[in-house]
């Protein structure tokens, strides 16, 4: 009997030996990047606490701390991607994790909101060189093969940054003052360093494109004015109001221009003839679409478990492990889904599985046992982990490796994009909920106390505190408030992850029809069911 030829591998036998150790690395990076946003879940409500405790930070300030992070981050993201491709993305990976540990060193020790808001911009845009370059080089260290199973691995990773980070934020606000939690990525960054210098090769594209600097700008800009409008609307709990409309129309109209821009440049920051595939823009938008509904929902969880519940960060920490151990158990064995049933079934059903969650929030009240909602908080990381690791291996491997750090880039865009507008519009949901259902019992303050008041559940709680006894009505009027507005923003969170599941059952591939070699690198060989 002939043993068969062993397969002509493209990685070198040196990066292939240690190629485990590599996304070991990889993984302690991503972790950090995700493990801020994670942290600050947590840490919102005590940000949002007057001095000393907190920076007495309002609604929407919070919502500017996470989205200042997060639209730096987006807008950058294409650019990121470029320069790993061209300069290397060791490089990048180094300096942008340098950049996001001085940024949180600066953001521990902010004054206000405002300089935490600035901060947090520096942070995202350390992040923005990171996480594009992180499943770059694993696309670059792994074969064909082993990178459905590595990238498996590498979302995993994000389920573990879940549960290390409440977890971790609260040990430290149980201790410590609210900037440990910024601190904190101090000596995670200087250990990935050291272990990447010694561990992770270079790669780069042979064939890079030149840096796109006008369309960066457009896409910065848009994105900010976009978002800007749409938190705008929320606080004034009026999205007729005559500036919101006009900012959140030049966003949209900036954006437009940004993509026919991109369209007629020779060098744009993003190829949109990638959209032309309908299975890599349905992949992308369930990417969007999964992040818009989760981190909108998340947002108002914390206020639900701390506020109405009266859990500590740290107890609200544990109480999310179930969906973080969830992702870890599922995300690496999502592929074995994918290869009896497809793509299109294996993500269209977590994406079914996403919606019902979100909808069972609906039913959450002030006394609802709580281990329902960590039943709830289980079947929604099984959910998110069979959406995405199926279209994360979707996107990678549409295009050629040595686009890798493009085909990340645009894949980490729109999860920021889809997570920042997520925020932005269901926290103005949540917000304009809240202050329409509060406004009645304000009238117990003084006419200027009250727009303050109704800004969010803290707000009010704090205005009740100063009221002694005669505040207990008011407290209780404030949970019945947030409650219901948390109901309203969980249907709307559920009704974007429905959408999902109708565009991935419409555009996804089915099941292999054959097996994929690296000679067909960037090209699905798939079956539509």
């Amino acid at each position: 009997m002939t043993t068969p030829a062993a397969p002509d591998r493209r990685v070198p036998e040196a990066v292939h030996r240690r190629r485990w150790a590599i996304l070991g690395v990889l993984m302690l990076s991503l972790l950090i990047v995700v493990l801020d946003n994670s942290i600050l879940n947590v840490a919102v409500k005590t940000i949002s606490t007057p001095a000393p405790t907190g920076l007495g930070a309002t609604q929407s300030e919070l919502e500017w701390a996470i989205n200042a992070y997060t639209l730096v981050f987006a807008g950058l993201l294409f650019t990121a991607g470029l320069l790993g491709d061209r300069l290397g993305r060791k490089k990048v990976l180094l300096g942008g994790l340098a950049v996001f540990g001085i940024g949180s060193a600066l953001a521990a020790f902010s004054g206000s909101p405002a300089e935490l808001i600035g901060f947090r911009a520096v942070m995202g845009l350390g992040a923005a060189f990171v996480m594009p370059a992180t499943l770059a080089v694993l696309m670059n260290v792994f074969e064909r093969d082993e990178q459905p199973k590595a990238i498996g691995i590498w979302a995993g990773g994000v389920g573990l940054a879940i549960a290390i980070g409440p977890i971790t934020g609260g040990l430290l606000l149980d201790h410590f003052w609210w900037g440990s939690v910024f601190l904190v990525n101090v000596p995670i960054v200087l250990l990935a360093l050291a272990l990447m210098l010694w561990l992770v090769p270079d790669s780069r594209d042979p064939h890079p494109g030149r840096i796109d600097p006008l369309g960066v700008v457009l896409s910065v800009a848009g994105l900010v004015l976009l978002v800007y409008g749409i938190i705008k609307g929320g606080q004034l709990a009026d999205f007729t109001d005559a500036t919101v409309l006009s900012t959140i129309g030049a966003g949209l109209a900036v954006l437009v221009a940004f993509v026919v821009f991109e369209k007629r440049s020779d060098h744009p920051s993003i190829d949109v003839t990638y959209f032309r595939n309908k299975v890599f823009s349905a992949a992308i938008g369930a990417v969007a679409l999964v992040f818009f509904a989760l981190m909108g929902v998340t947002f108002f969880a914390v206020f639900y478990t701390q506020s109405v519940r009266g859990y500590s960060p740290l107890e609200t920490g544990l109480l999310m492990l179930p969906l973080a151990a969830a992702q870890m158990i599922f995300a690496p064995r999502a592929r074995l889904l994918v290869d009896r049933f497809g793509d299109k079934a294996t993500t269209t059903a977590g994406l079914l599985l996403l919606a019902a969650t979100l909808a069972a929030f609906a039913a959450l009240d002030a006394d609802t046992p709580i281990w329902l909602l960590e039943v709830v908080f289980f079947l929604m990381g099984a959910g998110m982990a069979h959406v995405m690791t199926p279209v994360s291996v979707v996107i990678m491997q549409t295009l050629p490796r040595e686009k890798a750090g493009s085909a990340s880039a645009l894949s980490n865009t729109f999860r920021q994009v889809g997570g920042a507008l997520g925020i932005a519009v269901l926290g103005s949901v949540l917000s304009t909920a809240y202050r329409t259902s509060i406004e009645d019992e304000l009238t117990v303050l003084p006419p200027g106390a009250r727009h303050a008041a109704g800004e969010s559940i803290e707000a009010t709680l704090a205005f009740a505190d100063r009221l002694g006894a005669r505040g207990e009505a008011l407290a209780g009027s404030a949970n019945d408030a947030f409650l219901h507005a948390m109901h309203v923003t969980a249907l709307w969170g559920a009704g974007v992850a429905l959408i999902g599941a109708f565009v991935t059952a419409l555009f996804l591939p089915g099941r292999a029809s054959a097996p994929e070699d690296d000679e067909h690198d960037g090209e699905l060989v798939r079956t539509a069911d």
